[in-house]
């Protein structure tokens, strides 16, 4: 045979073996598994078996611990409930016990009460009857004295009252005299100090102002061309401004007259503006009339808001704020207004503070005081009623408006801010300097007042004392006695209103006093 069939025959022969030695092998291991695992299973059922018996004997022994445990538990709340229980009755035999203590206690109280109540009313027996003694004897008394003084008990003390009340009625009057002189005196002792401090801490320049002013020309030619042909430059500024041209033959300078401030400062701008430019015609004029309406308007505008910081007074309406600044073109008696105001409002503000008074309000009042006079030359009537109107208008409070309504005694002061404002006025009219006058005419006016006061009959001696805002004159107590000393003082009053002219206000004041002379020798 051939050799590679028979190797061919003996690998086939190999595989079939080892087929079959594995077929073999495979079915003896599932046998053998199969017993492996049945003999796993019931090894497994026993331990389960144990297991379930264990668990029962450990249920059974866990159980029985419970019970011991919740009986012990049982005891234990029980012992303590009782022990409570216990505690508790102990208390309320205590309270029991206190209980029966107070009661005792309070019975005793009670039974020291009623004894005192007898001991009480016992005492009120015996009052009762001793009162009744002392108005048997009272009665006894007055029987008596009745007899002696032949005076019935009604008669006797309308008696005693109608003496006790004449001395109580003198005591009375000897005590108002008394506090009214010692309060006067303080009064006028301390507003001299307030006043005196206000005046010291504020002083302000016056400044005298006339009624024209005067423009400087570069030469007197330039007086010729200002007139114009046939005078239309002079018409043209004067019915453009309404002030009055005064050209003469003063050298180099041109006069401009008019009461209205305003009106102749807008005037002199013009001019100046007009011969700084050189070209003087009537169209020129109007623009520059124009031109210098503008700038005075703006001036008045700056004028009003510098018073108001120098014030410090704030929250004013603009529109008033504009008037204020008018103020610096008008005088009175030569005192510049706006000056005068802001002083005023200085002094008032400082005597307000020194008083413990709204010092704002106080310096409000007398920032506004004179503000009608902005408009006086426009609209009739007083300027204290024009600034009342004014100020009621823009808003102003009843306080500023009283303030400006009394500040020249028109109507009485009712409020501390009103009598300030007043007093201010008058200290700042009254300032040395402060009202320009001519020396003459102030000499004459001073011994006008002494003759008129002197022409009345019963008056000895008159003086004209606080640079004439104040008269004092001697009366002789034998001609005039104290009910005339009241109509001569309102005579002399009216006739210096009607026969001279003064500012502000001036004080009559007549002195009656007697004296006794007598000569030891």
């Amino acid at each position: 045979m051939d050799t590679p069939i028979v190797i061919l025959l003996c690998v086939v022969c190999c595989i079939v073996g080892a087929a079959l030695s594995g077929i073999i092998s495979f079915r003896l291991g599932i046998k053998y598994r199969k017993k492996s695992a049945e003999a796993a299973i019931g090894s497994a059922e026993e331990e389960a078996a144990r297991i379930v018996k264990d668990a029962d004997k450990e249920a059974e022994s866990l159980k029985k611990a419970a019970l011991v445990e919740a009986k012990d538990e049982i005891h234990k709340s029980r012992s303590e409930a009782e022990k409570e229980i216990k505690e508790r009755r102990i208390e309320v035999s205590r309270q029991e016990r206190r209980i029966q203590q107070k009661e005792e206690t309070l019975d005793k109280k009670i039974d020291n009460i009623e004894k005192k109540e007898e001991s009480l009313n016992s005492k009120h027996k015996a009052a009762d009857e001793k009162l009744a003694e002392a108005e048997r004897i009272k009665k006894s008394q007055l029987d008596m004295l009745e007899k002696i003084s032949e005076f019935t008990k009604e008669q006797a003390k309308e008696h005693l009252l109608s003496s006790l009340e004449s001395e109580l009625v003198h005591e009375k009057a000897v005590k108002i005299q008394s506090y009214e002189a010692q309060l006067k005196e303080e009064c006028e002792s301390k507003a001299r100090q307030y006043i005196s401090l206000a005046i010291s801490r504020w002083s302000s320049e016056q400044v005298s102002e006339t009624a024209v002013s005067v423009v400087s020309l570069p030469n007197d030619e330039m007086k010729g061309r200002i007139i114009g042909r046939e005078g239309r430059n002079v018409k043209a500024i004067e019915t453009l401004t309404g002030v009055e041209l005064i050209i003469d033959d003063t050298p180099e300078a041109i006069t401009i007259s008019c009461f209205d401030q305003v009106r102749r400062e807008i005037a002199r701008i013009a001019l100046e503006k007009l011969i700084n430019d050189g070209r003087i015609h009537p169209t020129r004029i109007e623009e520059m009339v124009d031109k210098a309406r503008r700038e005075v308007e703006q001036r008045i505008k700056k004028e009003g808001e510098r018073a108001i910081l120098e014030t410090n007074v704030h929250g004013i309406n603009p529109e008033l704020v504009k008037l204020l600044g008018r103020l610096r073109y008008r005088t009175s008696y030569r005192q510049n207004v706006l000056d005068h105001s802001i002083e005023v409002a200085h002094l008032a503000g400082m005597m307000a503070s020194e008083l413990g008074v709204d010092a704002a309000l106080a310096r409000r009042a007398g920032l506004l005081h004179d503000i009608g006079k902005a408009l006086s030359y426009e609209i009739e009537g007083s300027h204290v009623q024009i600034g009342v109107d004014v100020c009621r208008k823009y808003k102003e409070s009843a306080d500023v408006l009283h303030a400006i309504e009394a500040h020249h005694g028109d109507v009485e002061t009712r409020t501390v801010v009103a009598a300030l404002v007043q007093a201010a006025d008058a200290i700042s009219a009254a300032r040395p300097g402060a009202r320009s006058e001519n020396y003459e005419n102030y000499i004459k006016r001073l011994q006008k007042l002494e003759e008129i006061c002197t022409s009345y009959d019963g008056v000895e001696k008159s003086f004209a004392i606080q640079a004439g805002r104040e008269v004092r004159i001697m009366v002789s107590p034998e001609k005039v006695n104290d009910e005339k000393m009241v109509l001569v003082a309102r005579d002399i009053a009216k006739r210096i209103e009607n026969e001279m002219e003064y500012p502000g206000q001036i004080k009559v004041h007549i002195i009656r006093e007697s004296r006794a002379i007598e000569y030891a020798k």
